[in-house]
């Protein structure tokens, strides 16, 4: 038998980032959360190549303290929870801790940030397999993370990316699912140059799926708002109009976050059955607003699936 040795740290990073960090869709995924539980109001996503050359996103979030910008880079490190019962109950989109220490584990990172009641920003180069570099740099308050070269130095994992287009796309679907699911924040989304869609930010759900979807959609829509014994349910159903043949557009969210159900979307298909023709598929946005106590998110490194304590119910 082999010797049992301890993994040397860097191997045991690049190890972990392959279970947050599948392809770039994973990467924007992550630090759009990010911005997010920072308070942000206005997030800006830039990608190059399908994300494989480069992925940027800023924020005007509440920033990052000077003096825990390393810290960041650390696996494990959160802001997020505190004790065991914290696991229980919730309610930010990011919590694991894994998201730039697996970024920064495969790909060259490079954060600029700066909090409100400091009068110049930071800025911090990160590379895999080398210390970071920390420099003064002028910028708003908030916080801007740059991803260069993702995968150059794990080749093997640039085998299973697909072409950028199809990257692209991975990123442009996700990216407007997190976009509805908060209509009050404004997004706007670039890919090479050319802006994608962007978003006003005005909290009115019509409007986002408007300006992600276009005006068919946005014209096609039935209110949804129902509540009973705790549990909220809000969006839209599309009518029979905007049906489509695959499922690409039923989206629902959990308490703000996109997952993936298929039980709960077959119920919805099931409630359409006499309204459409075979071989089509209705379109809807909802978001079902539960206890946080009774939803458990961390079921799923990528934080896409949710266990409920009465799913039947739900």
């Amino acid at each position: 038998m082999p010797e049992i040795k301890i993994l040397p740290q860097s191997l045991a990073n690049k190890i972990a980032a392959g279970e947050v960090v599948e392809r770039p869709v994973s990467v924007v995924k992550e630090l759009v959360e990010n911005a997010l539980d920072a308070g942000a109001t206005r997030i800006v996503v830039e990608i190059y190549k399908g994300g494989i050359e480069q992925i940027s996103v800023s924020d005007n979030g509440s920033g990052i303290p000077r003096n825990a910008v390393t810290t960041v880079f650390l696996r494990h490190a959160t802001s997020k929870l505190a004790t065991e019962d914290d696991l229980y109950k919730i309610s930010t989109m990011g919590f694991r801790g894994e998201a730039l220490s697996s970024i920064s584990a495969v790909a060259e990172v490079t954060l600029i940030t700066r909090i409100e009641n400091e009068q110049i920003g930071t800025q911090l180069a990160f590379a895999p397999d080398s210390k970071p570099q920390i420099t003064d740099i002028g910028c708003n308050i908030g916080t801007t993370l740059v991803v260069n070269r993702l995968f150059a130095n794990v080749p093997a994992r640039m085998k299973f990316l697909k072409r950028d287009a199809t990257e692209t796309a991975y990123i442009t679907d996700v990216l407007g699912k997190i976009a509805l699911s908060n209509p009050a924040i404004s997004f706007k989304y670039i890919t090479d140059g050319d802006t994608i869609f962007t978003t006003s930010g005005d909290g009115n759900l019509r409007n986002a799926i408007f300006e992600i979807y276009g005006k068919e959609c946005a014209k096609a829509l039935i209110d949804m708002d129902y509540t009973a014994d705790g549990i909220k349910i809000s969006g839209v159903l599309g009518t029979a109009e905007i049906a489509r043949g695959n499922r690409a557009r039923q989206i629902i969210f959990v308490n703000g976050r996109y997952v993936k159900n298929y039980i709960l979307a077959k119920v919805v298909e099931d409630a359409y059955k006499t309204l459409l023709s075979v071989g089509k598929f209705p379109f809807f946005v909802l978001n079902i607003e539960v206890p946080f106590e009774l939803v458990d998110v961390n079921v799923h490194p990528a934080k896409t699936e949710v266990k409920f304590a009465d799913e039947r119910y739900v």
